[in-house]
């Protein structure tokens, strides 16, 4: 009772600051306006807490508070002193991936033989379905440039692991949703920078071999670290195993380096000390980070899950209020538009995807899995891919937009889900 009575009083303190909001939006305070609203969503995101329906949404609400006070105060989330908060975004996100490659293993890419026919399919919709769409909104709405080619780089970039959360919660095929996050992570390299040369190239340049070795060091090289972790970790694979995993984790790092001698401007010498440094950051040191948690946790992988839980939330709120700051002027003068498009490309997502499966006569938790896939992409991969181009004020913004939007969306969709049984007609693999 004590607890509720928290909650309660926190949900009333929300209130009072709506209150205070519209009060001081109407006579025009603008002393109280911006803390007034950000009062609102803070209160409000703890005391939904209390409320078993409504506690999913706490993180999402927490996020519109980081983004409004981005919003009233970016001097604070741009620049302190010399140091550019962008920097962070790059790092942040690899981070993120380590803990998305340390929460699979070399096995949930075999999916692609136990569930061929689905697999396929919401690869074939997931880089099919969201490109266009991204193309077609972007084209429609009259977006400028910039704008307009962050639309498309969202719908060209892979899901992420919130699809894998809501399919969860939607009493999906979880497996088949791990299976598809994967691969389509693993493809974005090459298929993403492909997209964007032949969608967004008309709105701003595109350099296909920059784009591709920037996925490969956001995304697939973290996420090679954190597999090995796994494999090492948790007992679960032979030594035989772990080493064959090893070459291929050193061969995957070795192709990267060697495209990146013969793309760019560098000798020898610099291309194999990269390829060191490389190794060393992504095998050698998650392989003795492994030993070192292995003993020390004794193999209680509820630590890690919660530590890298943790860190890949507060990650992607820095990430986004840091490029809310930055592009903070475009926001104020498209932020509506921006807002319905990105609305409307996530829930034609879901849409399309959901009934295309339909019509391929696929069981209803195969239909979610992939409906769920294709509408919720990795925003955070779409801003760090925003800011090595150097646009993340302006083609990062819709990667900021679209974040928080599909995880409302979603756990909204994957609830409604939840409550209506899909009767058993799905696959229980995992």
């Amino acid at each position: 009772m004590k607890r509720q009575r928290i909650f309660g009083i926190l949900l009333g303190l929300s209130a009072i600051s709506a209150i205070l909001f519209v009060i001081a939006y109407f006579t025009g305070s603008k002393v109280i306006l911006g803390p007034s609203l950000v009062s609102f969503f803070v209160f409000l995101a703890f005391g939904v807490r209390g409320n078993p329906v409504s506690r999913g949404f706490s993180y999402t609400i927490m996020i519109f508070a980081a983004v409004t006070i981005s919003m009233f105060y970016p001097g604070l989330f741009i620049r302190w002193g010399n140091f550019e908060l962008q920097v962070t975004i790059v790092p942040l996100l690899q981070i993120i991936m380590f803990g998305m490659g340390s929460q699979m293993s070399f096995k949930d890419f075999a999916g692609v033989v136990k569930m061929p026919k689905g697999v396929l399919l919401g690869l074939a919709c997931q880089f099919t379905i969201m490109p266009a769409i991204g193309f077609a909104i972007a084209t429609t709405f009259g977006f400028p440039p910039e704008i307009a080619a962050g639309i498309i780089l969202v719908g060209s970039s892979p899901s992420g692991l919130a699809s894998n959360v809501m399919s969860f919660i939607a009493r999906a095929n979880l497996a088949l949703s791990v299976t598809l996050t994967a691969i389509a992570t693993m493809l974005a390299p090459l298929i993403t920078p492909t997209l964007m040369k032949l969608l967004a190239g008309q709105f701003v340049p595109i350099d296909f071999w920059s784009m591709m070795l920037g996925i490969i060091n956001i995304v697939i090289l973290p996420i090679v670290g954190g597999l090995i972790f796994n494999a090492v970790a948790y007992g679960r694979e032979t030594r035989k195993s772990i080493l064959i995993q090893a070459i291929i984790y050193a061969l995957i790092i070795g192709g990267k380096n060697l495209i990146q001698f013969r793309t760019a401007e560098m000798t020898a010498a610099m291309a194999l000390g990269q390829m060191g440094k490389d190794l060393v950051w992504f095998l050698v040191l998650p392989f003795a980070a492994a030993i070192l948690f292995k003993r020390l946790a004794r193999d209680n992988r509820g630590v890690l899950d919660k530590v890298m839980a943790f860190v890949s939330m507060a990650g992607i709120g820095v990430i986004i209020t840091v490029i809310t700051a930055a592009g903070r002027d475009s926001l104020l003068e498209i932020g509506f538009l921006l807002i319905l498009a990105c609305l409307l490309h996530n829930t034609s997502g879901y849409l399309l995807g959901y009934w295309i499966c339909r019509l391929a006569r696929m069981d209803e938790k195969t239909c979610r899995t992939i409906a769920l896939e294709v509408g919720m992409q990795n925003g955070g991969l779409a801003s760090g891919i925003a800011l090595q181009m150097g646009k993340v004020a302006t083609i990062g913004l819709a990667p900021a937009v679209f974040g928080p939007m599909m995880n409302i969306t979603g756990s909204s969709l994957a609830t409604w889900w939840r409550r209506k049984n899909p009767g058993g007609l799905g696959n229980e693999e995992g």
